[in-house]
């Protein structure tokens, strides 16, 4: 299989459990666990999962001592800081308003990568993105995202989330050359345990997980398993092979399958507009991932 496959595949399935994730994750959260002890969870869970699977498949090492001080900061923005804005903030606000505000993050990593890696921001590119936030603004429905003195804060916090995971995905991009992917993911988890212990531990013991419905347990998995571990490690394998911004661009993507997901679980019905909505934003993602080819 084409490399190029490999790498639209992962983000496709990368996409597909963040689409998931904004629902699952509030069936349990704040009622059952609050943000802050979710993220503990799925550092925890997700660290060690990691650390196994990179022990019997990967097996690679940070040569460079250089390179600690950068993977801290990845930590602390592509683990630590991020989710726990992002909990944070989705504990507090709507899903629909939640996934809106993470359509920022392709912009973003747009202006980061123009900035850090000189990535060339080519005219295809700003169109795709912007076709493609067109695309999922149509099938979020403006009607229902609304912004009150209820939510403010959470969509805060959801803004500042969008605009921190953007900076990861391109200040990693480096790490995720020169090492293996599953390395770099597999030390910044390491660091970003430490760095969310404590604000998570008191909300971790202060749980009965004995008596935990058997639908808090499954999200519990989905969230700590799925969109943490599976996530991490398919997006670390993007960001070695493809630009930042085609791996943020994915991110237009989730509302789509989440809509795919209500239709096929009866939750919603398909209609024109949201088919048509559908088809603008994957025509965006395949835009500002298109290489236009200059010939004399």
């Amino acid at each position: 299989m084409r490399i190029n496959l490999k790498v639209h595949l992962a983000l496709f399935m990368v996409s597909l459990i963040y689409g998931a994730t904004f629902t699952i994750a509030k069936i349990a959260m704040p009622e059952y666990i609050k943000p802050f002890g979710f993220i503990l969870l799925r550092v925890s869970v997700a660290s060690v999962c990691i650390f196994f699977f990179h022990r019997y498949y990967v097996k690679g090492a940070i040569t460079d001592k250089k390179d600690l001080l950068p993977l801290l900061v990845s930590a602390i923005f592509g683990v630590a800081a991020n989710m726990l804005f992002f909990f944070k903030g989705l504990s507090i606000t709507t899903p629909i308003n939640a996934s809106v505000l993470m359509l920022n993050t392709p912009i973003f990593v747009v202006v980061f990568a123009t900035f850090m890696l000189k990535e060339k921001l080519s005219w295809n590119k700003i169109l795709g993105i912007l076709t493609a936030a067109f695309g999922a603004l149509m099938l979020m429905g403006g009607s229902r995202f609304h912004f009150n003195s209820n939510t403010i804060w959470g969509d805060i916090f959801v803004t500042l989330n969008a605009i921190i995971y953007a900076f990861y995905l391109v200040y990693a991009k480096r790490l995720m050359v020169k090492y293996h992917p599953l390395t770099v993911t597999l030390y910044s988890f390491f660091f970003g345990f430490f760095l969310v212990l404590p604000f998570g531990l008191n909300q971790v013991l202060e749980k009965d997980f004995l008596h935990l419905p058997a639908i808090i347990w499954a999200c519990i998995a989905f969230i700590t398993i799925g969109s943490t571990f599976l996530t991490y490690v398919l997006n670390a394998y993007a960001l070695r092979h493809a630009t930042s911004s085609l791996v943020g661009s994915y991110i237009y993507l989730q509302p789509v399958l989440a809509t795919i997901i209500a239709i096929a679980s009866g939750k919603d019905i398909l209609t024109t507009e949201k088919l048509i909505s559908m088809l603008i934003v994957s025509g965006g993602v395949y835009l500002s991932s298109y290489k236009v080819k200059i010939t004399n």
